[in-house]
C-alpha cells in the first residue's frame, strides 16, 4: 500500500489499506492504515475527494487521538481546507476551516512540533486569504463611494487580522477614505504607518 501510495497509484493503495483497516482490528498498522486511506484521497484530488480525505483524518482523530500520528492528521484536516480555499472574491467557508483547523493545532501540541512551522505559515496564507477577501469587499465600497462601509471593512481587517501581509494597502485605502469624509486628522497616522513600517511599500510615494 505504502509503495502503491509513493508511486501515485492511490486506488491501488487505497485497496491494500482497506484492507487491513476492515480485515486486521488487532493489527499494528490499523492506525497508520487510516492515514493511509485519507492520503490516497487528499493526493487524488478533486472535491468528493477531499471530502472522503477529511472523513478518514478527522475519524483517526477520534479514535487515535493520543497516537503519536495524531498531530500530523491535524495537520492534515487543516490542509485539506487548505488546498480547497477559493480566491479572496468568492466564499471563505474553506479558508475560515482551515484557519480553524491550524488554531487547533497551535493550541494542542508543543511550540516545538517539527510541523509547526509548516502549520503557521498555512495559517499564514489562509488568514491573508481571508483578509484579502475583506479587502475586496473594502475597495469596492470605496469604488462606489459608500465611504462609511469602505472604512468599517478595513478597521475590520486591522482588528481581525493585525499581522495581514499586505496591510500597507489596507492603510492606504482606510486613509484615502477618511480623506474623502474630511477626516483628515485620523487620515494622517494611517499614511505616516505606511512609511514606518513597509519601506518597500508601493504606496509609500503616493
Amino acid at each position: 500500500g505504502t509503495a502503491a501510495l509513493e508511486e501515485g497509484d492511490w486506488r491501488v493503495a487505497r485497496q491494500y489499506f482497506v484492507q487491513i483497516r476492515d480485515n486486521y482490528p488487532q493489527s499494528q498498522y490499523r492506525a497508520s492504515a487510516r492515514i493511509g486511506i485519507g492520503e490516497t484521497y487528499e493526493q487524488e484530488g478533486g472535491f468528493e475527494a477531499s471530502l472522503r480525505a477529511l472523513e478518514e483524518f478527522q475519524d483517526f482523530l477520534s479514535l487515535y487521538p493520543t497516537h503519536p500520528r495524531a498531530p500530523y492528521a491535524q495537520y492534515m484536516v487543516g490542509f485539506v481546507h487548505f488546498q480547497q480555499m477559493r480566491r479572496a472574491e468568492r466564499d471563505q467557508t474553506e479558508t475560515r476551516s482551515a484557519i480553524s483547523a491550524f488554531e487547533d493545532f497551535i493550541s494542542q501540541y508543543p511550540p516545538d512540533h517539527e510541523l509547526m512551522p509548516q502549520v503557521r505559515d498555512r495559517l499564514r496564507d489562509a488568514r491573508d486569504r481571508l483578509s484579502e477577501h475583506d479587502f475586496t469587499i473594502g475597495r469596492f465600497y470605496h469604488r462606489i463611494e459608500t465611504y462609511a462601509g469602505a472604512i468599517s471593512r478595513f478597521r475590520q481587517i486591522l482588528n481581525n487580522d493585525p499581522a495581514y501581509t499586505r496591510r500597507d494597502e489596507v492603510y492606504f485605502y482606510l486613509a484615502e477614505a477618511l480623506t474623502d469624509i474630511q477626516q483628515t486628522a485620523e487620515a494622517i497616522p494611517y499614511y505616516a504607518r505606511i512609511l514606518e513600517e513597509f519601506e518597500a511599500s508601493d504606496y509609500g510615494e503616493d
